[in-house]
């Protein structure tokens, strides 16, 4: 495969930019009812009492920063887990943070009887990361954390724990009701106040990621090697699986498990740019909202006026592409 140059990556970048800009337009514009470019903007700088301008203010705005902010998050902290596993087919819920967090928020519905969204975010936020640091510590061995070691951890810790939230769950079906839609992976009713206090984390771990893009570069030709050139492995190791854990656990906790972005995007992002790590993070933290917005309009459109959650649409999607990325020859490794 030939790897493009600095300025191919760059231009690819700005054309990824603007697609996301676009699917952010029409994100707006989109839905019940479509509404005009113009209206969109009145909105945005001359707001009114008009109905349309509601129907963007409080809804359609908010769902689209949703659907951008967990777009990111999955995006990258897909690209962290293959990187850090060296393992094409990781996702983050490899590691237990989708199963940490869905047994949290059952435990708070079920046990507690939270039924808010705002009240269950942050059980499922410190469910993904109490478990990821309990996967962390199961994975941890004598010569220190191998990635091997953690995944085997991670995909024991996620069979456990989605028997004990389904178990709990059939005592009193109708009391997760309320989180029903929230198990499906959506985007729709989520307040930004459910937002805003996440984004922090969100920072943190972006910087965290790029941090440790150099070091994956190195670990990725093998431990030995990277030692060599100087790399802490398990630093480095450590640092990756709290970035990927407060991007996907945050992401989990504001959309509940969407499944495949974070494994199909940074696949497709690998493709276009080859095994550089910083550049795989750059077009993930774009593609994967691009990704997630197409799939929420996809949903609005192809049972209108009804709707299909995001997480289903994005696992219809997700599987012919990841087939067709499968048989690419020119598919790049890690």
């Amino acid at each position: 495969m030939t790897v493009p140059g600095r300025r191919s990556r760059l231009l690819g970048l700005v054309l990824a930019l603007l697609v996301l800009l676009a699917l952010l337009v029409l994100s707006v514009m989109i839905g019940s009812t479509a509404i005009a470019p113009s209206v969109v903007w009145d909105a945005l700088v001359h707001p009114s009492s008009d109905i349309d301008q509601f129907s963007i203010r409080d809804f359609r705005l908010p769902r689209t920063i949703v659907g951008l902010v967990v777009g990111m998050a999955l995006g990258v902290s897909g690209a962290l887990i293959q990187a850090l596993t060296r393992n094409l087919l990781a996702d983050p819920g490899i590691l237990g943070v989708h199963a940490g967090a869905s047994f949290a928020v059952t435990v708070a519905v079920g046990v507690l009887g939270v039924r808010d969204p705002q009240g269950y975010m942050w059980f499922a936020f410190a469910g993904a990361l109490v478990v990821t640091l309990m996967v962390l510590a199961l994975g941890s061995t004598r010569q220190g954390s191998s990635a091997v070691v953690v995944v085997l951890a991670g995909v024991c810790v996620a069979a456990v724990l989605g028997g004990a939230r389904e178990a709990l769950q059939l005592t009193d079906p109708d009391a997760f009701d309320a989180m029903r839609s929230w198990n499906a992976g959506s985007i729709v009713a989520r307040p930004l106040d459910v937002v805003w206090p996440i984004l922090p984390f969100f920072a943190v771990a972006l910087v965290l990621s790029f941090a440790v893009a150099g070091p994956l570069n190195a670990m990725a030709l093998g431990d030995d090697l990277a030692v060599a050139q100087g790399v802490h492995l398990g630093r480095t190791r450590v640092l990756a699986i709290i970035a990927l854990t407060l991007l996907a656990g945050g992401a989990t906790a504001i959309a509940g498990p969407i499944v495949l972005v974070g494994l199909m995007v940074p696949h497709v992002a690998r493709w276009i740019v080859g095994p550089h790590q910083r550049w795989i993070f750059a077009y993930s933290a774009l593609l994967g909202p691009s990704l997630l917005l197409a799939s929420d309009i996809l949903g609005r459109v192809v049972m209108h006026p009804g709707e299909i959650p995001v997480g289903i649409v994005t696992a219809f999607v997700g599987a012919p592409v990841l087939i067709a990325l499968a048989r690419r020859n020119k598919a790049s490794g890690l």
